[in-house]
């Protein structure tokens, strides 16, 4: 049975979550739903006042992008979480699918854990639990929250836990995945980049190579891109994780063979021991199983940023984007954008024709893009005497 709708285009779907269709104000299609957890506004598609979001297919298939924002995450005042996830795989869309539907609210459970169990902490604060756990069963390493105070108060444990949490909560997910058998997730798998907002603190945690990239001032005024996160890829070493080494080390522990093929001499990928498949371009991924035991694991890289009055957005993308634009082009175009409504379409506009210039001869890859507006003056009037900062 399908799901009921009224007449003023709200939706009771399947799961009984209130879905809404309608237009925002750059003319794309807005899907909301009201999460299970009271106060959680799960938007899929369209814009808001400090969100814009926009996705286009490629030219090799489905698109297999997804992405969500997700609005009083938990039911905490302007607590955002957005996410980008980037499948790839015969199923990599239905990857992205379960996880971008499924790790928020892991997030937001475990907020609801620490707003009845540790209320003298901060808002910010979350339970900390099993952040030493294996998160794919073999040779995983903890990773650490880049940018931590060094002087510890009750603030500053609370932002340390947070890492626990996204740990535990990919680990969760990860593992749901395993067992969902009506996904075939043993050669398919996604990335994910996300990040949580509440006032000034931002947490970010990727995995994979999508990009978390934050358009700040400099001491003239003029716009900066500051790249929040590393594209974890095999050959990419991780100064601030357990294993300065890298993350090719670590593969190779676990048996797995890291090398780039003839034709593509820059692009290193993950290989089994004995077998030359799958040849993934990336050392961290949900899914994936048939290499979980030869090096990849689903522990996020975890870092957090004090946000401050220079701050103005940040961009999440899948590679679709990054490939073809620069960070310092990314946040111009998403700057000169009219309305902060229209910037995600825009840019994913400005990535699929750099494409078809760059690379005349490629199918253009999935564009998926999240903008997270830090300020409720559009940038073009923003000024650093006149800033209203969301709280």
């Amino acid at each position: 049975m399908g799901a009921c709708c009224t007449k003023d285009g709200r939706c009771r779907g399947f799961m009984g979550d209130l879905v809404e269709w309608k237009e925002d104000e750059a003319g794309e299609e807005i899907d909301i739903r009201r999460g299970s957890d009271a106060g959680d506004l799960i938007r899929l598609k369209g814009s808001s006042s400090f969100t814009s979001m926009y996705t286009q297919q490629g030219r090799k298939g489905i698109n297999q992008d997804a992405m969500t924002v997700w609005e009083d995450l938990s039911g905490e005042k302007e607590m955002f979480f957005c996410g980008v996830f980037d499948g790839h795989g015969p199923q990599g869309h239905r990857v992205a699918h379960h996880v971008r539907d499924n790790l928020p609210s892991k997030l937001s459970a475990a907020l609801k854990i620490s707003q009845r169990h540790q209320k003298k902490y901060s808002k910010l604060d979350v339970d900390v639990t099993d952040t030493d756990d294996d998160s794919s069963g073999n040779c995983n390493s903890r990773v650490d929250i880049k940018d931590r105070p060094r002087n510890p108060s009750s603030q500053n444990i609370s932002l340390a836990s947070w890492e626990g949490t996204f740990v535990k909560s990919f680990k969760e997910t990860d593992e749901e995945l395993c067992l969902n058998s009506s996904i075939d997730s043993f050669c398919s798998g996604t990335t994910a980049v996300t990040i949580v907002k509440q006032g000034h603190h931002l947490i970010i945690a990727n995995l994979g190579d999508s990009r978390a990239v934050l358009c700040t001032r400099g001491d003239n005024n003029q716009l900066l891109p500051i790249q929040l996160t590393v594209d974890l890829k095999p050959d990419v070493p991780i100064f601030n994780s357990d294993v300065d080494s890298g993350e090719a080390e670590r593969i190779m522990n676990c048996r797995g063979r890291v090398f780039a093929v003839e034709g593509q001499p820059d692009v290193y990928r993950i290989w089994m021991p004995d077998e030359d498949c799958p040849g993934l371009a990336m050392s961290r991924a949900f899914g994936d199983f048939c290499l979980k035991d030869c090096g990849l694991i689903s522990v996020p890289e975890v870092s957090y940023r004090n946000l401050t009055i220079k701050d103005e957005f940040v961009v999440l993308a899948t590679d679709g984007v990054w490939d073809v634009l620069t960070n310092d082009e990314v946040i111009k175009i998403v700057s000169s954008a009219k309305k902060p409504s229209m910037a995600a379409k825009l840019l994913v506009n400005h990535a699929v024709t750099t494409w078809r210039c760059k690379y005349p001869s490629s199918k253009v890859d999935d564009c998926t893009v999240i903008c997270l507006f830090l300020k409720t003056k559009p940038i073009s009037e923003v000024t650093p005497g006149s800033v209203n900062c969301s709280s």
